[in-house]
């Protein structure tokens, strides 16, 4: 169709930047966040801490494009040829037009990422001293019942019995059913382990499982497993895939068999062996018997020969008697002699040494003394009542009472002082005149320096 240059619709005319800018907008919009997994490849860390690197398939790849903020939340080192999944937002690179993703989050795929979290409990329960040699358990050397953790229905349970029935068929034998691979198997033999240890029937536990991939031994990898192991109070023999898997149950346990055989003869005997070893020990019983008749017999013959008639026997015992009885009594007598002689000895010292003189001595002493003090008691008091007389006397002539019943008094102030001079008054003072009975209280009308008659 021609249209007339007037009615021709206006051209919109992109650049190439609109363009680019549009497509990231819809692709951004238009697609979630979405998971991915696939193989890194190119990878390259540039100085900005940032990751570029390819994610492939067998068919394609894409380019991925992974910033330092979230890479350094990583908990492994990418490598080219590492399987990974990744959640990532589906965006375009405008400077070349190219769509990527730009990563959010990585972690190792499959048994990448299985390996990495069995390193870390594997370290995290060695700290703990979960798998210490010290706390490994001895098996016993004949167990009365053995006890097998496993998959009822698998090879493992098949090829244990097998050995238990050629090596020892006399060991009675309990399987304790559980799953080996899913989601829960991991509980369901810990609980199982719970049981055993709780019922004790048996005295050597087996866990086994045939071989495998990690993720199908993965139940055995398991934290709550192992603790299950080291929490049980019977020893475990871990037999667990093929012997070049190893699994945490292995390091838990008392004791690692490379096989479920293997494990079925680590904790079962060898029946011809300990048949030779009963053999053995039989003759040895046989012959320990025969010589401890022998030895019996002769001592038997032997004090046969030494064993006398009773009679005679009681006739030497009546007669030893007799001679015993006849030492006693001579001794009896002997000791009350003896006996006697110092009782004589201790009564003449008695009578040499009693106080009974000593007393008659001290007391007559003791009157003699009393009478002399009581003489010389009687002398001192009258002495005694001399001189207080005569003392008496002399008081008598110097004392102020006797001048105060002559008519004289004693005159003192009021501070008690007494008066010897008309100086040591003033008229008006207040004075006190001590007779011979009684007292005055005067005041001092005039004081005269001479006696007046």
């Amino acid at each position: 169709m021609i249209y007339p240059p007037q009615s021709r619709p206006e051209r919109e005319i992109f650049t190439v930047s609109r363009l680019n800018r549009e497509v990231r907008s819809l692709l951004e919009l238009s697609l979630p966040l979405i998971w991915l997994e696939g193989e890194l490849s190119n990878l390259a860390r540039p100085g900005s801490g940032h990751l570029y690197f390819s994610l492939k398939d067998e068919k394609a790849q894409v380019r991925c494009a992974m910033f330092r903020m979230r890479n350094m939340h990583l908990r492994f080192r990418p490598e080219n040829g590492t399987h990974v999944l990744v959640r990532a937002r589906v965006g375009l690179y405008e400077a070349r037009g190219e769509y990527q993703l730009i990563i959010e989050h990585m972690e190792e795929a499959g048994d990448g990422a299985l390996r990495r979290r069995f390193e870390e409990l594997k370290a995290r329960l060695a700290k703990e001293g979960l798998f210490d040699e010290s706390a490994k358990r001895p098996l016993p050397v004949l167990p009365r019942q053995i006890g097998i953790i496993t998959s009822p229905t698998g090879a493992a349970v098949r090829d244990i019995l097998t050995v238990l029935r050629r090596r020892f068929p006399a060991i009675p034998i309990i399987v304790y059913p559980v799953p080996v691979q899913g989601i829960e198997a991991g509980r369901e033999i810990a609980k199982m382990f719970a049981k055993a240890g709780a019922r004790r029937e048996c005295d050597v536990l087996i866990v086994a499982r045939g071989g495998g991939s990690l993720e199908d031994l993965w139940a055995f990898n398991e934290e709550v497993v192992a603790r299950a192991i080291r929490d049980s109070p019977i020893p475990v023999v871990s037999a667990v895939g093929h012997e070049i898997d190893f699994t945490i149950a292995d390091f838990a346990a008392d004791m690692r068999a490379p096989t479920p055989s293997a494990a079925a003869e680590v904790v079962s005997p060898d029946r011809i062996d300990w048949l030779e070893r009963l053999s053995t020990r039989k003759a040895q019983l046989r012959r320990c018997m025969n010589s401890r008749l022998q030895q019996s017999s002769q001592r038997l013959h032997w004090l046969e020969k030494r064993l006398k008639h009773p009679g005679r026997r009681l006739t030497e015992i009546a007669q030893r008697l007799d001679e015993m009885e006849q030492r006693m009594r001579r001794a009896q007598r002997g000791h009350l002699r003896h006996l006697t002689a110092r009782l004589d000895r201790a009564r003449a010292h008695l009578a040499r040494v009693a106080p009974i003189h000593r007393l008659q001595h001290l007391e007559a002493h003791r009157c003699e003394l009393e009478r002399r003090l009581h003489v010389a008691t009687e002398h001192r008091r009258e002495r005694a009542a001399q001189r207080l007389a005569s003392a008496a006397r002399a008081l008598d002539s110097v004392s102020p009472l006797a001048t105060l019943s002559r008519g004289y008094a004693v005159i003192s102030r009021e501070d008690d002082t007494v008066v010897r001079r008309n100086t040591d008054v003033r008229t008006g003072d207040r004075i006190t005149a001590r007779l011979h009975e009684g007292r005055l209280v005067c005041r001092v009308e005039e004081t005269l320096a001479k006696n007046n008659d």
